[in-house]
Parts: structure tokens; sequence; C-alpha cells
């Protein structure tokens, strides 16, 4: 029975500690750059774009290779944030003891 009390109250720990995560992940921001900064954008710890900046130079350039650029930022934003996210949860949960075989997914 006291095992179970402290699995309960582990429980309860845990998810005080995810609901804390999960806000910090919200409060997150990643900037992707392409083109040696050519292109730059903002994004927000759930994944959504929140800003994109073009360099007026490429306004002249093909169509074609400012989307690329676009997509090239996006997804260095992208992997910033997943580092970010895993970071953050990483920290929030670092000093809980997880019963064996019990791993977070960060």
């Amino acid at each position: 029975m006291k095992d179970l009390m402290g699995l309960m109250k582990q429980a309860k720990e845990m998810q005080s500690k995810m609901q804390d995560a999960q806000g910090q992940v919200a409060d997150l921001e990643a900037q992707g750059k392409s083109g040696a900064g050519l292109v730059t954008l903002t994004m927000s710890g759930e994944g959504n774009m929140k800003s994109l900046r073009i360099d007026p130079s490429l306004l002249t350039e093909e169509a074609e290779i400012l989307e690329d650029l676009i997509v090239a930022a996006f997804q260095d934003a992208k992997v910033k944030l997943d580092e970010l996210r895993a970071e953050t949860m990483k920290s929030a949960f670092g000093d809980l003891q997880l019963p064996p075989g019990m791993n977070m997914p960060f």
C-alpha cells in the first residue's frame, strides 16, 4: 500500500511537471534563417509560423529560389524548436524518478 501511495504521489508530481513544461514549451520561440539571413522566420512553441522577413533584394529574384529559401528557413526553425522543446521537457522532468521501463518521450 505504501508503494501505491508513493506511485500515486509521483504520478501527481509528473502531471504537475507536465503541465508546467507544456506552458514553457508554448512560450518558446525559434528563429530559422536561410540564404545567409536573406530569409528569416520565427516559429512559436506550438510550431506555428509567427513572422517571416524577406530581404528586399530577393523580391526581384525568381519565385522558385525564394520559395526554396522559405522552406529551408522553416526547416531550420523547426529543428531548433524541437531541440528547445526537448531541453525544456528534460529540465522539467530531469529529477523525477520513474519506475523501471517508463521513459519520457523526449
